[in-house]
C-alpha cells in the first residue's frame, strides 16, 4: 500500500480556513486541477455517503464518496469510486488543526491506496505535489480572498 502525506501552514484562523474547506463539493472553487464538480442526487456535501462527480482541467472524470466528516474535529474522509489513475483503495483524508500560536491553521491532507510498483512513484508525484501540496497552497490563497 503506497502512502501519501503533505502538510502545510495557512496563516489564517481555523475558522475562516474550514469554512472554505469543508464543502466537499466546493472544491472547484479553489482548487487549480479542477474544473467542475457537483454532488449526485441533490444530496448536501457534508452527509456522509454522498459522491461528488467532477471533472480536471484535463477533462479526466472522478467520482469520490465522502466517508466520515466532522465540523468538530475540522476534517474528512473520502474514497474514490472512479478514476482514470491507475490505482485501488484509495482512502484520502483532509485535516484542519489549530496553531495557537499566531492564530494559523495546520492543514494535512493524506491518503493511501494500492497501485502497481512501478506506478507509484508517478502517482506519489500526482497525487501528493500536484493535488494535496497544489491545492493547500490554492486552499491559501482562497481563504485570503474569501476574507
Amino acid at each position: 500500500m503506497a502512502k501519501v502525506y503533505v502538510s502545510d501552514v495557512i496563516d489564517q484562523p481555523i475558522e475562516k480556513v474550514w469554512a472554505v474547506a469543508r464543502d466537499f463539493n466546493g472544491h472547484h472553487a479553489w482548487h487549480p486541477l479542477i474544473a467542475d464538480s457537483h454532488v449526485e442526487d441533490g444530496q448536501p456535501a457534508d452527509r456522509v455517503g454522498c459522491v461528488r462527480n467532477f471533472h480536471l482541467a484535463n477533462g479526466a472524470h472522478l467520482r469520490e464518496m465522502l466517508l466520515s466528516f466532522s465540523d468538530l474535529d475540522h476534517c474528512f474522509t473520502y474514497n474514490i469510486l472512479e478514476s482514470p489513475l491507475p490505482l485501488a483503495n484509495y482512502v484520502a483524508t483532509f485535516r484542519c488543526t489549530p496553531v495557537t500560536e499566531g492564530d494559523r491553521t495546520f492543514v494535512e491532507w493524506s491518503a493511501e491506496f494500492d497501485a502497481a510498483p512501478d506506478d507509484v512513484p508517478a502517482l506519489k508525484q500526482q497525487v501528493g505535489r500536484n493535488t494535496f501540496a497544489d491545492g493547500i497552497l490554492a486552499l491559501a490563497k482562497a481563504v485570503v480572498a474569501a476574507g
